[in-house]
């Protein structure tokens, strides 16, 4: 019996030992089929780049994505892009800023948000009380840029509103933004008022640029210390409450994200106000090498991608996906937004934030 065992097992060992090799080339042939890319990105799709569903994702397309993050206005001018295979900002006029220094180079964009102010439940009832705040269906709130605007050329401060005595404090009303210098974020947060302080026109003139620089200088020099990305001001949101942040420029997605995670920063009390006009934020993906275009592609195309686009709160051309998401913890938002005007143009806005810098020297 053990004489016929013994071939047998002989046999067995071998297609083992077999199995073991053609497994552990196939194993190796992937690992050599992996490339790497790496790029820059804005902070606020830090967390999409770090989740492990997203790495695992781009692996099954090949690509192995590491990232560094800095301000989306600071990719253009403080990095050596020939290092990178993509920059990756946030905003239009921020990926215009790179291919200003890089050239024609392919563009995508994968996913989008609208810019919101992040606020709390006592401030927007202040705020409803004086006309410059409307609730929506009874679940979120739109507010009104053009009497916001009247009231940061009065210097109005907390206390000198109806109603406030939940917040009756002596600062002035202002919406913190981040550096506008460096951030995304603060350059749209321009792009909106000096459309309000153009007369509700998008400014398109070096006469009508001169005109509105003196009203929008305030927003932005009496503001203080302000951060290099998005991030800094939405965290100090959610640790240091509403003495501190009453009124924030973020992005929706960072809102979003956060009120998707387990647990969760976002508390009862805080509130999501949609400025009318509004103004979406195109995530813009600059291919800087074949590998980094190839990058962009992937992002655009692949529907798991997209999926997970929309659970880091961003939305993409697929609505149903992103309603999904928002419905799963009964956030409250709009599907759409009608009232969305443009941005100036890159060499505007730019002449705009250099003003302001000079002045903030």
């Amino acid at each position: 019996m053990n004489r016929l065992l013994a071939p047998i097992m002989g046999l067995i060992l071998l297609a083992g030992l077999g199995y073991a090799i053609y497994t552990s080339m196939n194993g190796q042939l992937a690992l050599k089929a992996q490339t790497t890319v790496t790029g820059l990105i804005g902070s606020e799709k830090e967390a999409f780049f770090a989740d492990p569903r997203v790495q695992q994702a781009l692996l099954k397309q090949g690509l192995i994505v590491k990232v560094e993050k800095a301000g989306s206005r600071q990719i253009a001018t403080a990095f050596d892009l020939k290092k990178y295979d993509f920059a990756f900002p946030a905003g239009q006029p921020a990926a215009d800023k790179i291919l200003q220094a890089v050239g024609k180079r392919p563009t995508y964009v994968p996913f989008f948000t609208p810019m919101v102010i992040a606020s709390w439940q006592p401030i927007a009832k202040i705020l409803e009380a004086n006309g410059v705040v409307r609730e929506k269906d009874g679940v979120y709130y739109w507010f009104d840029l053009d009497r916001y605007f009247a009231w940061t050329q009065q210097e109005t401060r907390w206390k000198d509103l109806k109603d406030s005595a939940a917040y009756p404090v002596n600062k002035s009303v202002l919406i913190r933004t981040t550096d506008v210098r460096k951030s995304n974020s603060a350059a749209m947060y321009l792009a909106l008022m000096s459309y309000i302080a153009n007369g509700q026109r998008v400014v398109a003139s070096r006469e009508e640029m001169d005109a509105a620089l003196p009203k929008l200088l305030p927003l932005f020099l009496r503001q203080g210390y302000t951060e290099y990305s998005s991030e800094g001001p939405f965290e100090n949101y959610l640790s240091l409450g509403m003495g501190s942040s009453p009124l924030v420029m973020i992005y929706e997605s960072q809102f979003i994200h956060e009120a998707l995670k387990t647990p969760s920063g976002i508390r009862p009390n805080m509130a999501l106000l949609y400025p009318e006009p509004g103004l979406f934020t195109r995530h813009v993906l600059v291919g800087l090498s074949e590998n980094g275009a190839r990058l962009g592609q992937v992002l655009s195309d692949d529907p798991e991608l997209q999926k997970l686009a929309t659970e880091h709160g961003f939305r993409t051309t697929d609505t149903a996906a992103f309603k999904a998401q928002t419905e799963s913890r009964k956030l409250a938002v709009p599907a759409d937004l009608v009232q969305i005007i443009d941005p100036p143009s890159y060499e505007t806005l730019e002449g705009m934030i250099q003003a302001i810098e000079q002045q903030m020297k």
